[in-house]
């Protein structure tokens, strides 16, 4: 009879296979004209998964030439037969020398033995899986490794290394059903291998199966964000791309808003802002919003546009907003260095004296206002003038007395109880506005803002 050694408890995996995917991210181009496009493309995961050792080459240690050594261990009844023992130890010899034919050959010659103990069957799998492993046959090396797997012989250290081998080796030969069937047996036996699950959702992704791609891939994002953490960027960037291969805009924009908030970069926010700002039927009275919103998105550079947002804001009745605006005009370096500077101090000047004379004047003006539209701007310049509550009270009487547009009110209030500190409230109201002239997507976009930032924190 021939001895042999069992895979350590530790596994036996040495030194193994190193790569990592890259991914070609084809984005449709569903945001349009004005805002540039998002490639995503070549994007890497770093480290996706780093498997050390030979895949099984290097578990066995060599098989003794004659005699039988007693088995470290083992019970009396692990040993090779001679048969078998001189074809693995051939098979072991010619895999050292990069000979896989001859090894697999000779693995063949082992399992072609008749009256083969479960401990010699065990061992010629693990030889097979070596060989195979090394050699790139990916079907021969998961069909062994299936068997390791199932065998009560093998730790469970082991088989979850071996299951990631499996997965791994199926999606480096690009075969992404069987890395597919793989990843999936692991996960549903309780497999919790994080590589596992990249495998698997790039896998769906390169078949072009998106909805589940998507399916897992949000379940691991919203994971991340559940134990107060934050998913990686390649996570949210393969999520989107799936949603817009999907052409489901809803989602996108919610996986760009996570994006923007976790991985702050103006092209993200570009995508946020133009899905918003997309509606077709946009109202006329919907621009000095759909300039804040390119402004809290960081989109405005340029001091004409930091000077017309202003002057929009004092033609709204709310010199106080103005005054924000032009301050953070100033406060990022746009405003006060070229040859304008002049008449954006003189802007400064007229709008700060606005805010002295409507502070000096609010409550008469909330008493004179007797129009639903009139309300809402005296109470929406007491929030911005520091008395939230008695500000909030008299726009909720202007909705009810019936301003020109009920939904842009709504949208108004909702502003105006976020700048309060009421975020309950303001998402509550933001997401009373209906109507499809553009007031309902941009209050969303507040509602995914402010959803974003708690999560952020």
């Amino acid at each position: 009879m021939w001895a042999a050694v069992l895979p350590s408890a530790g596994g036996g995996l040495n030194d193994g296979l190193r790569g990592s995917i890259v991914m070609p991210w084809p984005i449709n181009r569903a945001m349009t004209r004005s805002w540039k496009d998002i490639q995503l493309k070549n994007i890497t995961s770093k480290s996706l998964f780093q498997l050390r050792g030979r895949l099984l080459a290097g578990v066995m240690m060599a098989l003794p030439v004659a005699g039988v050594l007693p088995l470290h261990g083992a019970h009396a009844a692990d040993q090779l037969g001679e048969k078998v023992g001189t074809a693995l130890q051939k098979a072991q010899t010619e895999l050292a020398a990069k000979k896989y034919p001859q090894a697999m050959a000779d693995v063949d010659a082992a399992d072609a033995v008749t009256g083969k103990s479960d401990f010699e069957t065990y061992t010629i799998a693990q030889m097979r899986a070596a060989v195979a492993a090394q050699s790139g046959n990916v079907p021969a090396a998961i069909s062994a490794y299936d068997k390791l797997i199932a065998s009560p012989r093998t730790p469970a250290a082991t088989k979850e290394q071996m299951a990631l081998a499996e997965g791994s080796m199926a999606f480096t030969a690009k075969d992404y059903p069987t890395a597919i069937t793989v990843t999936e047996k692991y996960i549903k036996a309780g497999g919790k291998n994080p590589q596992m699950l990249t495998i698997l959702i790039q896998s769906y992704y390169l078949q072009h199966d998106y909805a589940n791609a998507a399916r897992v891939q949000q379940a691991q994002v919203d994971a991340a964000i559940k134990a107060g953490g934050k998913p990686t960027e390649n996570q949210l960037q393969l999520l989107a791309a799936c949603q817009a291969q999907l052409k489901d805009n809803v989602a996108l924009t919610k996986t760009y808003v996570l994006l923007a908030t976790y991985y702050p970069k103006p092209d993200y926010w570009a995508q946020v802002v133009h899905s918003v700002l997309s509606t077709p039927n946009m109202a006329p009275g919907l621009r000095l919003d759909i300039d804040r919103v390119r402004l809290e998105a960081g989109l405005v550079k340029t001091p004409a546009e930091y000077m017309d947002i202003t002057e929009l804001a004092m033609q709204a009745g709310l010199p106080q907003l103005a005054l924000d605006i032009i301050n953070q005009g100033y406060s990022s370096g746009v405003l006060g260095h070229d040859a304008s500077a002049p008449r954006e101090e003189k802007l400064k000047a007229l709008v700060t004296q606005g805010v002295a004379d409507t502070k000096a004047h609010l409550d008469a003006t909330a008493t004179q206002a007797t129009t639903g539209n009139a309300m809402l701007t005296a109470g929406y310049n007491y929030v911005l003038s520091g008395q939230g509550d008695k500000g909030i009270a008299l726009m909720k009487q202007g909705i009810a007395k019936g301003p020109s547009d009920v939904n842009i009110a709504r949208l108004h209030l909702g502003l105006a109880q976020a700048a309060a500190g009421q975020k309950d409230a303001a998402i509550a109201t933001f997401n009373s506005v209906e109507g499809t002239n553009g007031a309902r997507d941009i209050a969303q976009f507040w509602v995914l803002k402010l959803n974003s930032a708690a999560a952020a924190h």
